[in-house]
């Protein structure tokens, strides 16, 4: 008999087909509507004793069709938002209905559902400021009433499954941060975990998920749904990003729709089908990922939209018009609706900032939809594609320094004028330390504000000092435009002047700084790269390092200049050598436009026995590269 036994399990293992599991779609319409021809479940009120709050609380219990006690359910424990209570769901959602079906139509496990009031206070109503800070942080304060109170109310009083692998928490907008702030923080307690729209009280990625390796031991389902138009949806896209960065399965969908029960609802819809099943994580990446509105939107605005694989969406109104198109770099034509409204889809766009225009019958101009930004000599439109991977530029709960504006009457351009300038962490606490400079030059067509809002410079220091790669410093950020033609000599002289008798004499003076050389350092992109050139070569008895981002002498128009500056190094290489501790020259790859004067220039500085390093990071003559060359110049500076 043990034979036959052994054979015919044999059988089966070689003969059953292996298990895959369908992507969940979308919700068709009608899922939410009432049916009378099927089996219903049933909805009670509960009262338990809380001892976290002092007093009884209540909860809503969905128990599915033929509800029986004599058998064992998984429990999903289903969260509200911050105006709700235990009655949001039923009253705004219709789980009920929404389960009914899917049990009709055999697509859910059988399962209890429990809709409790997340706000653990004695009095929970949702009345009054519900902003209120006791009333916040009851939200918080329910995860100890969840762990503690209700979920041995529910095992004691049902007939429920009480290991983790049968137990489920999901929930919307504030409920939605609960679920995975809850579900993530006791992973010995839930399995199965959702948010749906989830708000600004979800915790940051990293306190999230601390351990990303026993995190995927451990979850069987995690899901994070939006509304692409959801103002809340970049709370889902960070703790997405930072998943996908450590290999953490997950689905994230991201839909057509708001901050509303229509994305809510479908999100229960597809969450429910998953749940207390065999997990295929093979199928998570096939789940569609609807545009996401730029960061670099206007409130509001739901386009331009940036779809998964870095396609942008753009839209405009311009009933009037014959022709529009987006300029990008390249132009990409639009077509027109019935109602006047244009749009196009573009091919993948590479991470970072970029520059763009809206062409209406042949005139350029900002698309109202996105902040504008000073690039190309006038204000342009610009647009933010997410970072995948390391994101030096990411918004970190990190100490962080500030971006301050100081204005000044230049006695060289005799004109009022302006810095910014980067303070890091503590630098008004640390009123005895004095901090070594950076300047850092825009290029053409910019101005001071380049760095602090095209660049990110803020971020990218906060990141590197909190990592200790960088040492705390000032970053400068000045006004390379001076009245004169910004490549002839005359434009470059000026701005010399500018920078050695007013720039740094100011910033000596109004700030505790280093004012040694070897604490004192110069870069700039582009324009601002061959202002470093013509000013730190001649002057390295001021600077101790220089960085040369996407530049070089522009031949033939700048010959001169240039060959006068090689006579000057070969003059000087020795002291050159002696005093630059740092010449870092980089580029944006063979498509970056000043590619051939910088090699150009490259081999000079070799054949002149000049010091240098050379790095190419692709990405052309961009915003994104220069990110990433302060990032790395940064961290070579002051050591």
């Amino acid at each position: 008999m043990k034979t036959t036994v052994l054979g015919f399990s044999l059988f089966l293992l070689f003969t059953m087909p292996a298990f895959t599991q369908n992507v969940v779609e979308h919700a068709m319409p009608g899922f939410d509507s009432p049916r009378a021809d099927i089996p219903h479940g049933r909805i009670d009120t509960v009262r338990y004793n809380s001892t976290t709050v002092g007093n009884q609380r209540k909860a809503l219990i969905y128990t599915p069709p033929g509800f029986s006690r004599q058998k064992k359910y998984p429990v999903l424990y289903l969260l509200h938002g911050i105006g709700g209570d235990e009655k949001e769901w039923l009253n705004g959602g219709m789980p009920q209905v929404i389960l009914d079906n899917l049990y009709a139509e055999g697509k859910v496990e059988p399962m209890i559902v429990v809709m409790p009031n997340g706000r653990a206070m004695k009095d929970d109503r949702a009345i009054g400021n519900i902003m209120t800070p006791d009333k916040v942080q009851a939200f918080a304060t329910f995860e100890k009433d969840l762990l503690h109170d209700l979920i041995p109310y529910i095992q004691k009083n049902y007939p429920v499954y009480t290991d983790r692998d049968h137990r489920a928490i999901a929930g919307l907008s504030m409920g939605g941060g609960q679920s995975l702030n809850f579900g993530l923080g006791n992973l010995d307690k839930f399995a199965w975990i959702g948010g749906f729209s989830s708000a600004p009280n979800t915790k940051m990625p990293e306190e999230l998920v601390p351990d990303p390796t026993t995190a995927k031991q451990q979850i069987k389902l995690l899901w994070i749904s939006c509304g692409a138009s959801d103002g809340l949806v970049t709370f889902s896209r960070r703790t997405h990003e930072y998943l996908q960065k450590n290999d953490v399965p997950h689905i994230y969908y991201i839909e057509p729709g708001v901050h509303d029960f229509k994305v809510w609802k479908n999100g229960l819809y597809m969450f429910s089908q998953l749940i207390f099943k065999p997990v295929d994580t093979a199928t998570f990446s096939k789940y569609p990922v609807a545009g996401m509105p730029a960061e670099t939107n206007v409130r509001t605005a739901g386009y331009p939209q940036i779809l998964p694989d870095h396609r942008v969406i753009f839209r405009v109104k311009a009933p009037e018009a014959q022709k529009v198109q987006v300029d990008l770099g390249r132009r990409y034509d639009m077509m027109k609706d019935t109602g006047g409204l244009w749009t196009v889809t573009t091919d993948s766009i590479s991470e970072g900032f970029h520059y763009y225009s809206l062409l209406i019958d042949g005139m350029a101009i900002a698309d109202p939809a996105s902040k504008t930004f000073y690039g190309m000599g006038r204000m342009a439109s610009g647009i933010e594609i997410p970072l995948t991977g390391d994101n030096y530029y990411a918004l970190r709960e990190v100490p962080h320094g500030d971006i301050r504006v100081s204005k000044y009457f230049s006695k060289v351009t005799r004109s009022w004028r302006q810095l910014y300038i980067y303070t890091p962490p503590g630098y008004d606490a640390n009123t005895s330390e004095k901090y070594p400079v950076l300047y850092i030059l825009h290029g053409g067509g910019e101005d001071e504000t380049g760095w602090a809002t095209q660049g990110k410079a803020d971020l990218i220091m906060d990141n590197l000092i909190a990592a200790k790669k960088a040492g705390p410093m000032l970053v400068v950020m000045p006004d390379a435009n001076v009245g004169a033609a910004a490549f002839d000599e005359s434009g470059l002289k000026t701005f010399e002047s500018e920078l050695k008798d007013v720039i740094i004499p100011l910033v000596e003076k109004k700030f505790r700084v280093e004012t040694a050389a070897a604490k004192r350092a110069l870069a700039g992109l582009s324009m601002g790269g061959i202002h470093t050139l013509y000013t730190g070569i001649r002057n390295t008895e001021l600077f101790s390092s220089l960085g040369v981002f996407s530049s070089g002498w522009i031949q033939p128009r700048q010959g001169s200049i240039a060959a006068a500056q090689y006579d000057f190094m070969g003059a000087n290489a020795a002291m050159i050598n002696n005093n630059l501790k740092v010449l870092w020259i980089a580029m944006g790859g063979k498509e970056d436009i000043a590619y051939k004067n910088c090699q150009l220039m490259l081999a000079k500085l070799d054949a002149l026995n000049i010091k240098h390093t050379y790095s190419e990071y692709p990405g052309g003559h961009t915003w994104p590269v220069w990110r990433n060359n302060l990032f790395n110049f940064a961290q070579q500076l002051f050591k």
